[in-house]
């Protein structure tokens, strides 16, 4: 191919249509929108807590400084956090996954007295919002003995109805023949369930997945009303904790925010394509 052709097809190209041009635009203004609170945090963690406290507020800081970092690293129990962070939620996780996919296929698949009355007792979980459930979760936990143990923290997440209902859509669309030409090759419900259902069901398992984990590591209510102790903290409540006797300490705040923040980050960005791909295929999108 010569020169000229290339000029030729560099000129040629389709310019932007007026939708397109709408559309680049409004992305960039939404984009701007939810990363300016990152970029804030940022900056306000490289300011000195002196500077950070100033009214009227500025973005950049005058004089840029770690202090913050440092001291976060200092005074609070940032590794243990961490620690109980991914215990709880990887649990958690594990949990939902299991309980989720055998509530959803029980429903969508199999046929029992009362199965009408029990879906609608768990759709009714949809509606009834964490917080209200708290002081009874909390006598339940306390009655078991858990208060102040991982269990305390871990089991009352473990039945989110939202999960339960995305798997149960899911497996709904599954053509009911694959089920039926394994059952009549001799195979048990249990192995239909973890040879055909689960294989073609990872795409809603990795969404479902991934929403639980960000949900149970961002927690902060639960996780603090069921312990008092300080090794037990997970990453929402130790940085709540970064406090002296003049009050908040904003900027190591916004240092512990964005440490609490980048596994989320990290995963959206390595598991972005089975999110997209878990919400396309549960039809999640249209509800």
């Amino acid at each position: 191919m010569t020169a000229t052709q290339v000029r030729v097809k560099a000129r040629t190209r389709t310019p932007w249509t007026p939708s397109q041009i709408v559309l680049t635009v409004l992305g960039v203004v939404v984009s701007a929108v939810w990363v300016a609170p990152l970029a804030w945090a940022l900056f306000t963690s490289l300011k000195s807590e002196t500077e950070a406290v100033e009214v009227p507020p500025h973005w950049l800081p005058r004089v840029w400084t770690v202090q913050a970092w440092k001291a976060i690293f200092e005074n609070g129990n940032i590794a243990n956090w961490f620690v109980n962070s991914l215990v709880v939620s990887v649990c958690v996780t594990a949990v939902v996954l299991v309980v989720g996919a055998l509530a959803g296929y029980g429903f969508a698949r199999t046929e029992f007295r009362g199965k009408g009355a029990l879906l609608g007792l768990v759709m009714t979980g949809l509606m009834v919002s964490p917080a209200v459930l708290g002081v009874p979760l909390f006598t339940t936990v306390q009655q078991m003995g858990m208060v102040d143990t991982y269990w305390g923290m871990i089991l009352p997440q473990c039945a989110p109805a939202a999960m339960v209902y995305i798997l149960y859509k899911f497996f709904q669309g599954i053509p009911r023949e694959l089920e039926e030409a394994a059952f009549i090759d001799g195979a048990g419900r249990w192995r239909v369930f973890f040879t055909i259902i689960v294989p073609l069901s990872r795409p809603s398992l990795s969404a479902v997945g991934i929403f639980t984990f960000i949900a149970s590591w961002n927690n902060f209510l639960w996780p603090y009303m069921v312990t008092n102790n300080p090794d037990l903290m997970t990453m929402p409540n130790g940085i709540a904790t970064v406090m002296n006797s003049y009050g908040i300490q904003w900027a190591q705040l916004m240092a512990g925010g964005l440490m609490a923040g980048l596994p989320l980050i990290v995963v959206f960005v390595f598991f972005q394509r089975q999110i997209v791909a878990g919400v396309a295929h549960t039809g999640l999108a249209g509800q």
